[in-house]
């Protein structure tokens, strides 16, 4: 367990370096919030056993994937895009799985993109591969998933057509909220463009002489 939380700091670090250097570039930061968790002993032994799967080391390492997870917070859809391009580029890290729920949202709304994903953590005498999981997702998305989480789990009875009907749209206004917005971030990046030529077609009068009368 302590090798995947060491897995978890090394992503937790080169999102951070991601998030600093587009705040420098675009001076903002695409990364709202950076959650992480480590899987329990009960739930990891749970999971095998549902799968009919040794209860070893050797069977956790070679099956499960979700043991370190990561939730990345981002600001608006792009971003999500973005971080999860610029991460994969770098050369320890290697893709296993994407699944991207973004552009093909589960039956019941739910949206958000997973990353599978090896890295290396770099011990005293050793370097050891990691797998860990990544969930890249909007505010709107993960408010929704958080909320349709609270509202089902350990809930004494099944939810009616009609409850999981609204929990439905309120994933789309969930989908919708996120269009608008980066519609609106794009108005909002061309007139900053605009404002930018204006700005650099000025004539500097710094440099001329100025007779005073």
């Amino acid at each position: 367990m302590a090798y995947y939380r060491c897995a978890i700091m090394e992503v937790e670090t080169k999102l951070n370096v991601l998030n600093e250097e587009y705040s420098i570039k675009y001076s903002r930061n695409p990364i709202e919030a950076i959650k992480s968790r480590l899987k329990g002993i009960d739930s990891i032994f749970g999971k095998l056993k549902r799968k009919n799967l040794p209860m070893t080391l050797e069977s956790i390492e070679e099956n499960l994937n979700d043991i370190a997870g990561i939730r990345v917070i981002c600001s608006f859809t792009e971003d999500v895009y973005t971080i999860a391009n610029a991460l994969l580029k770098q050369d320890d890290v290697r893709l296993i799985n994407a699944k991207d729920y973004i552009q093909h949202p589960k039956p019941n709304g739910y949206r958000s993109l997973h990353l599978i994903i090896e890295l290396p953590i770099f011990l005293a005498e050793d370097k050891r591969p990691m797998k860990v999981e990544i969930q890249l997702r909007t505010i709107a998305m993960d408010c929704w998933a958080s909320l349709e989480h609270k509202l089902k789990y350990k809930k004494n009875f099944e939810f009616s057509q009609d409850m999981t009907t609204e929990l439905y749209e309120c994933a789309i206004l969930s989908a919708q909220l996120d269009a608008k917005m980066s519609l609106l971030k794009r108005k909002v990046d061309d007139k900053n463009a605009e404002f930018d030529d204006v700005k650099t077609s000025t004539p500097i009068f710094e440099d001329l002489e100025v007779n005073e009368t």
